[in-house]
């Protein structure tokens, strides 16, 4: 297979690099291949991907949203609050699932309805959604949820996969269905491509878009609930820095930052390869900072390789018409 075919399958790339590092993490412990020690890979990072699969719709819209780490720790902490509040459970799943889906929803009216950058708006969103999270519980840590609620969050429920993980898996098949079989996903991929030329061939671009950041919103505040489940208590600061993580994710699995191409096979391989990272990591022992320099390196690299490699593409075909025409002599 040629130099060029290779670059264009970014998903080539990414299994070579998974099994690599697979390889390696086989190599340092004997415990990697356990299944505790693989369910475990995705329990610790499982809100994240949870959030990651709805990213993915998001970018590929040609938009960003970096609030949603905070949206997760308000929504674990409108949880917290309304539980020792006294307020029934149920109610406040509800609420924090609303507010989540809210907070998406005014990020979407500012950027799909007043035209402001999204980088901007989430920005902002970052800043002010995590600051009502510490103003809801101050410095306090809340806990004493219900023992159905902290089962559901740290036991498994079907076989040896708990209940995060199920969603998970419904979640990504479900977005498959919406990017490549939807009429939904064509107006994503084709706002992501030229917002003007889909409003011009009527596609209710506003619509979309805010439908889009009302669901990351919704996701999020579902990914925060279930983190509180998890953790069994909720601070301020609950799903801190989460971002990094998820757009790291998103934009190695090969969706453009400039919007309208990607795939979810490439994020899917994506999130088995920085799970795998952070698992490997963290059977050497090395330190939380440092895996977290890591990830952002990826992150670095997942946004100039792709480009690189674009520019590259035009010079290699180039080359190669030429060798052919000096060996045909």
């Amino acid at each position: 297979m040629r130099l060029v075919t290779w670059w264009k399958r970014w998903e080539f790339l990414l299994l070579a690099l998974l099994v690599i590092v697979v390889a390696v993490n086989i190599s340092q412990s004997p415990a990697y291949l356990r299944i505790g020690n693989q369910i475990n890979l995705f329990q610790l990072s499982i809100e994240k991907i949870i959030v990651a699969l709805m990213m993915t719709l998001i970018i590929i819209n040609g938009e960003i949203d970096l609030s949603v780490a905070s949206v997760m720790g308000l929504a674990a902490c409108v949880l917290a609050a309304l539980h020792e509040q006294g307020a029934p459970f149920g109610l406040a799943i509800a609420v924090a699932l609303g507010a989540g889906a809210l907070c998406g929803a005014f990020n979407g009216f500012w950027i799909a309805y007043i035209g402001l950058p999204s980088l901007a708006v989430t920005l902002a969103g970052l800043i002010g959604y995590r600051g009502a999270a510490r103003i809801l519980i101050e410095d306090r840590s809340i806990g004493a949820f219900p023992g159905w609620f902290n089962q559901l969050g740290q036991q498994p429920l079907i076989g040896p996969l708990p209940l995060a993980l199920i969603i998970f898996f419904l979640l990504l098949i479900l977005a498959g269905v919406v990017l490549q079989s939807s009429a939904f996903g064509r107006y994503i991929y084709v706002i992501g491509n030229n917002r003007e030329v889909a409003r011009y061939a009527g596609v209710r671009v506003q619509r979309v878009k805010l439908a889009l950041f009302t669901a990351s919103g919704g996701i999020a505040a579902l990914a925060g609930i279930l983190l509180a489940a998890r953790l069994g208590a909720v601070r301020g600061n609950t799903a801190e820095g989460f971002e990094l993580d998820i757009i790291t994710m998103v934009l190695l699995g090969g969706v453009s930052i400039f919007g309208g191409t990607g795939a979810l096979t490439g994020v899917a391989l994506a999130i088995l390869l920085v799970l795998n990272l952070r698992n490997g990591m963290s059977l050497v022992n090395i330190t939380s900072n440092m895996q977290t320099g890591v990830i952002g390196a990826i992150l670095i690299l997942s946004v100039l390789l792709p480009n690189l490699v674009q520019q590259w593409r035009p010079w290699l075909g180039r080359r190669r018409p030429a060798r052919e025409e000096i060996a045909s002599q």
